[in-house]
């Protein structure tokens, strides 16, 4: 049988960090498999995890937190039969709902020969409560379905801010360990030891799946409902009745939202391999709500008792590939307007790209709400921009960047 872990964690809180400190101090002699479900346009990360010897698969051709659940199944059983690994690691998209990726496993049971070992959500100490407050739909699920909670970044707020946290998490999920040592002070093996003896995992699967299935219920009932109006309306201009015409059109725009996939990588590292200097830019170490109205496209929660959504129906992914040049200067300008600005943009939950220098270097960022990082790294083949938000303008974003 196969140990499935499953590491989840809203944009930007660190999942990929984790993993690698996971990989050199508590997986050793394990064969893994990493499941990577991204949310996005255009591949970003280079192959780290395939340079530690961890096979990576992608999740390209469907979100298994959404529709193509079967897809999922059929995915894992050929990844076991292929590489038979001791463990598989699952890396949700950041907007997924950890419930609706506990179920797809379980529903993967039929397939292959699995476990759920360990369901895991990784938080931003210093954005769990604008996430809370703003995304709770999706941020929340994750908390509340985690067996362990590892914080992250305590290292860089105070005491009280921790503690304020751990109190917020606790009115969602009262049983999770929850890690709040900073991450260079303890060993990846005691992580594991707090992810996989959670005493409340079996009880966190059921509560899950039952959550799983009755959101993919609702949203069937939502859809169905749409569908059935929208028909009624066609057939009644058709035969000209004279009756008035609703319109029930829910600002989702659902059409428009594809299953962009992209890599969801976190790398505010931990990690000091690269001999280059890295500038980690912290606009606003507090949190800062989006302000917006509330509405049938709000995306806070605050008419949960509506309907859920689907992560493709509330954020969208802004890329693009590009040999454009950015002097370091230009660049740090451009990051500085998103993270000070980002309203302007449209909500911005990520931002992160590969891009060439004037200087023949290659600069690799990372944004999240109110802060940066710029470093120089390897090159890829073609510079790449990624943005990943809700109601993003992205004819503005390629005005900032000159892409347009």
């Amino acid at each position: 049988m196969t140990k499935i872990d499953i590491l989840s964690g809203f944009l930007g809180a660190g999942k990929t960090t984790l993993i690698k400190k996971l990989i050199a101090e508590a997986y050793q002699g394990e064969k893994l498999v990493l499941i990577e479900n991204e949310f996005g346009e255009i591949g970003i990360d280079g192959g780290f995890m395939k340079d530690a010897g961890v096979e990576v698969t992608e999740m390209n051709s469907g979100c298994i937190c959404c529709s193509l659940v079967g897809d999922f199944g059929t995915a894992l059983k050929k990844v076991i039969v292929d590489y038979a690994p001791d463990r598989v690691i699952i890396e949700p998209s950041g907007v997924g709902k950890l419930s609706d990726v506990m179920k797809a496993v379980e529903d993967a049971k039929q397939d292959a020969d699995v476990v759920i070992n360990s369901a895991t959500t990784v938080v931003d100490v210093a954005k769990c409560k604008m996430y809370m407050k703003n995304f709770g739909e999706f941020f929340n699920n994750q908390v509340e379905s985690a067996g362990t909670i590892v914080l992250s970044r305590t290292q860089n707020v105070p005491e009280k801010k921790v503690s304020d946290t751990v109190a917020m998490l606790r009115e969602h999920n009262k049983d999770a360990a929850i890690i709040t040592t900073p991450w260079d002070e303890i060993d990846g093996k005691v992580i594991l030891d707090a992810m996989e003896h959670a005493n409340t995992l079996d009880k966190l699967i059921k509560e899950a799946v039952e959550i799983a299935r009755k959101h993919e219920e609702e949203h069937h009932h939502h859809h169905h409902d749409h569908d059935h109006d929208h028909d009624h309306e066609e057939h009644d201009h058709h035969h000209d009745h004279d009756h008035e015409e609703h319109d029930h059109d829910h600002d989702h725009d659902h059409e428009e939202h594809d299953h962009h996939h992209d890599h969801d990588h976190e790398e505010h590292d931990h990690d000091h391999d690269h001999d280059h200097e890295e500038h980690d830019h912290h606009h606003d170490h507090e949190e800062h709500d989006h302000h917006h109205e509330h509405g049938p496209g709000c995306t806070c929660g605050c008419h949960d008792h509506h309907h859920d959504h689907h992560a493709d129906e509330v954020f969208t992914s802004w890329g693009k590939e590009t040999a454009k040049k950015f002097a370091d200067a230009d660049m740090e300008q451009i990051l500085k307007t998103l993270a000070d600005n980002a309203d302007e943009y449209g909500v911005i939950l990520r931002a992160k790209g590969i891009v060439p220098n004037t200087d023949g270097e290659w600069i690799h960022f990372d944004l999240t709400p109110g802060e940066y990082e710029i470093r120089k790294g390897a090159a890829d083949y073609t510079g790449k921009l990624c943005v990943i938000g809700s109601n993003l303008k992205e004819d503005k974003l390629a005005e900032l960047f000159g892409v347009a």
